[in-house]
């Protein structure tokens, strides 16, 4: 087989497939991985399909959504879960911020007390500016202009320099069975990464995440050591991570509490 017919058909599968490994691919054309790896480099440079940790990815199921619809979407559940998040900081902290649109409600809602916060977060990054006392670190890395936030290869190696008290992050999908999931395989990446390097991790995750299985699997429920959601979460999803011994709060929006007055 030819290069180009082999590089068409490895097109193929990742669309079909949405991923795949350099080792399956090898097997499959009976040729070497570095070969395989020189196709993929390829392919990406034609942006074909998107190379990922061990092998590619599809680039028709990128699914990121822009920040600036994320930033209005369930906005009253995520402003109430920042609220909470934020009892959990002290003075002195260290703790990292990912790029979700929770994690800038609860950069707006932080108080200017002294703290260190490590984010892939622009948006994160510059909200925290305005406040003196906090001192920010940027991971740097591959700019996601969706997302507004810094992956890839670069952002995990600068995060290894660092280590955490506590990471507060959101995620695409809680799945009681499967765990957690992100669109894409470079959040995933990142995201368990910055788990990794912290004492505590804090899910910070909207009632309408629940029951969601996205593209790419990120971690498993257990390891994450609190989950912050809002008031809408369903009963049985309740009972079923307090079965699993899941360390649980449930902030109340303003919606809810002006419901309860009124009755």
């Amino acid at each position: 087989m030819l290069a180009a017919e082999r590089q068409q058909k490895i097109v193929e599968i990742v669309n079909e497939r949405l991923s795949v490994r350099v080792s399956e691919l090898s097997k499959l054309f009976s040729v070497t991985e570095e070969t395989i790896r020189r196709d993929l480099e390829k392919l990406e440079k034609e942006n074909k399909l998107k190379r990922s940790h061990g092998g590619a990815i599809s680039i028709r199921h990128e699914s990121e959504i822009d920040f600036s619809e994320r930033e209005i979407t369930n906005a009253a559940e995520k402003k109430a879960i920042a609220q909470e998040a934020v009892k959990f900081i002290k003075s002195g902290d260290r703790i990292i911020l990912d790029a979700s649109t929770t994690a800038w409600y609860l950069a707006k809602a932080l108080p200017d007390i002294p703290l260190t916060v490590l984010t892939n977060s622009i948006k994160v990054a510059i909200e925290l500016s305005k406040k003196e006392k906090i001192q920010v670190i940027s991971t740097g890395g591959m700019l996601s202009p969706r997302s507004l936030s810094y992956v890839g290869p670069l952002a995990e190696r600068s995060l290894e320099t660092y280590h955490v008290d506590k990471a507060f992050l959101s995620c695409k999908g809680i799945h009681l069975e499967s765990g957690l999931s992100e669109s894409n395989e470079w959040q995933a990446l990142l995201k368990k990464k910055m788990m990794s390097i912290a004492d505590q991790v804090i899910l910070m995750a909207d009632s309408s995440k629940f029951g969601v299985r996205t593209f790419v699997h990120m971690a498993d429920l257990d390891c994450i050591h609190h989950l912050i959601t809002d008031d809408q979460i369903g009963h049985e999803s309740v009972h079923k991570l307090q079965e699993r011994q899941i360390v649980l709060t449930i902030a109340r929006t303003e919606q809810s509490a002006d419901r309860l007055s009124l009755e």
